[in-house]
């Protein structure tokens, strides 16, 4: 595939594409192998200067940062409303050399409902984290599955008063196996950096691993094979 570095012509003039000396085609393409395949940014580098696109791979880091937000947010209006199952768990990460904790949550139909990078494991974070979920997806599980952590109970009571709080040996094992799929993708990393700079690349992994599980109504009149590059290119033009 030969990319092109010349402006396109569908490129409106608010688009936050604006500025930038790629076109969107090829900043796309860059954000969405980076967050689908176990690269790290050096290998997009590689990847896009054997397509006749010269580009560093701090820039590919910026592009990531400041793309996947904005696409991820683009797709809420053609995202799947979630089950009323949720699985939640937490797993860690390093950030700086620094272990983190990620709040995750998945349903019962494996769509991911939403991340949270935290410093602490807590009531207060997993307080946040139920937050951000309840507020944005305007969804209210009938029940909740969760480890025995000790926050969980009062947490519950306060925000989903109404769902069934299930802790149960193995039950939450569709969550725990979920989380291999991060640490899967993460590994090839060199390190995260920030909690700003994990808490998007993670966010970005659940984004992709939504739309390769069918929980979008995107790029649905395209081929499987080609549906999530189509997806992607709805997305640009939406922002």
């Amino acid at each position: 595939m030969k990319l092109s570095n010349r402006p396109r012509s569908w490129l409106p003039s608010k688009s936050a594409f604006a500025g930038f000396r790629f076109p969107p085609e090829v900043i796309v393409v860059a954000v969405r192998w980076y967050l689908r395949y176990n690269l790290s940014y050096r290998d997009v580098e590689e990847l896009l200067v054997e397509r006749g696109v010269e580009i560093d791979h701090v820039t590919v880091y910026r592009w990531v940062q400041r793309f996947t937000p904005l696409l991820a947010d683009a797709a809420r209006f053609a995202r799947h409303s979630p089950g009323d199952r949720w699985f939640v768990d937490e797993t860690y990460v390093k950030v700086n050399g620094v272990w983190r904790y990620v709040y995750r949550a998945i349903d019962q139909y494996g769509q991911v409902i939403d991340v949270l990078v935290s410093t602490r494991r807590d009531a207060d974070a997993a307080r946040r984290f139920f937050q951000r979920a309840l507020s944005a997806l305007k969804v209210t599980p009938t029940e909740v599955v969760t480890d025995a952590a000790a926050v969980y109970p009062a947490v519950l009571d306060q925000l989903v008063p109404s769902a069934w709080h299930h802790v149960e040996r193995y039950a939450n094992n569709p969550i725990e196996a979920d989380h291999s799929q991060l640490k899967h993708r993460l590994r090839p990393m060199r390190g995260l950096r920030t909690d700003r700079t994990a808490q998007v690349i993670i966010t970005g992994h659940a984004f992709i691993q939504n739309l390769r599980r069918g929980h979008y109504e995107l790029g649905l009149d395209t081929p499987a094979a080609k549906r999530m590059a189509a997806a992607f290119i709805e997305l640009a033009r939406a922002i």
